[in-house]
């Protein structure tokens, strides 16, 4: 692993690296610089609010017959295209259609599921209506319109991000440099850059957009101070900044450091795990693992546990269930679960509006343990 030099009193935090220019300029993964502080990386948004939906001239069937809380709804046409899912759906009211007599138009709150809050979604074309379906594929009726899906992209929720004492690499010189927007574009993924010089990748961390400015940093002779105006895209919580000082010094040494973080800080913990993850240590078939299910209080915890007891302190084992499914499939071994009443207690049935979808339970992860040949002991 690289070991990045570096001639300044205060050490750098970030190493970025990815592509610089736009459409056919792109110049392939490089390195593009080292930063003390990239300013807007981290930034708390409100939390998202529910949106408001309608469902024109439909004809509703089941659930989607009586208000009230639906769960998720899938607005498509399966012969055109997939669908968007709505999530966490309530039916708000309904009233005869004005515009498709025989119909009536649904009131509907809940949130559209995007990747990012946001992400433009295009309006399929040549579709005469919409069909509408539970996420198993049960039918529930159809529309001929929708209102509140289909939208522009929104604009950026920070505007500019700062790199703060930033030193250079000779492509993003070339972007400070350059004449054209299309030179002056980048797309880099941040990186931590630990006391040792070594660098390991924050997951989902990425600095994209035109650089705008640049001019000399007070924090030393050499040193940059660039402006770039972001692409849309949500920024990173401002906790996890936290997190990543505590790994500066290296992999916890220390077990369940996890513990005390809320539910989207202990997935993004798993997720600092996962950057730091040199793909584990070979183990013999049937080896042994003791979990500490003390602070098994929700799905996060569970991978935050199940990784330190796999791979000790700061290790990862998966950080949701297509990558725990991925992590199983070595050889089967023993895992014994201690405390696991906390966790019968806490991961049951019903609707989890952080992941806006079903419940991870305790039955369905020993279920997956299962299907892998794994021995799981509850104690």
């Amino acid at each position: 692993m690289r070991r990045w030099a570096w001639d300044h009193a205060e050490a750098p935090r970030w190493l970025l690296t990815g592509d610089l220019g736009a459409g056919r300029f792109f110049e392939g993964d490089v390195s593009l610089g080292l930063c003390l502080d990239i300013e807007g990386l981290f930034v708390d948004l409100p939390p998202r609010a529910r949106e408001r939906f309608t469902l024109v001239g439909c004809v509703p069937e089941g659930p989607l017959a009586v208000d009230g809380w639906l769960g998720d709804l899938v607005v498509g046409d399966p012969s055109v295209f997939a669908g968007e899912v709505l999530a966490d759906v309530t039916v708000l009211g309904r009233r005869p259609s004005a515009t498709v007599p025989g119909t009536v138009d649904l009131d509907l709150d809940g949130f559209l599921v995007v990747d990012d809050r946001t992400d433009a979604v295009a309006r399929p074309s040549g579709i005469p209506r919409f069909a509408l379906l539970a996420p198993d594929d049960t039918p529930y009726g159809t529309c001929h319109d929708v209102t509140g899906v289909f939208r522009e992209q929104a604009p950026a929720p920070v505007p500019t991000v700062r790199l703060l004492g930033c030193r250079p690499e000779p492509h993003l010189r070339k972007a400070i440099d350059g004449v054209s927007p299309h030179r002056r574009y980048l797309r880099a993924e941040v990186h931590l850059v630990a006391g040792d010089g070594s660098a390991n990748r924050v997951i989902d961390a990425e600095v994209a957009g035109t650089v705008v400015a640049a001019g000399p940093s007070g924090a030393g002779a050499g040193l940059l101070d660039v402006t770039v105006h972001s692409v849309p895209r949500e920024p990173l919580p401002a906790g996890l900044a936290g997190i990543l000082d505590r790994w500066r010094a290296g992999r916890p040494t220390e077990p369940n450091l996890w513990a005390g973080y809320d539910r989207n800080l202990r997935h993004h913990w798993a997720g600092v795990a996962l950057g730091h993850w040199t793909g584990g240590t070979d183990r013999p078939p049937g080896t042994t693992y003791d979990l500490d299910g003390r602070y098994v209080t929700d799905v996060e915890g569970f991978y935050c546990a199940l990784g330190e007891a796999v791979d000790g302190p700061g290790g990862y084992f998966g950080w949701n269930l297509d990558a725990l499914d991925d992590c199983l499939g070595g050889d089967p071994f023993t895992l014994v679960w201690h405390d696991s009443a906390v966790a019968r207690a806490h991961l049951v049935d019903g609707y989890d509006r952080r992941r806006l979808g079903p419940a991870v339970t305790l039955d369905a992860l020993l279920g997956l343990f299962a299907e892998h040949g794994v021995t799981v002991s509850l104690r």
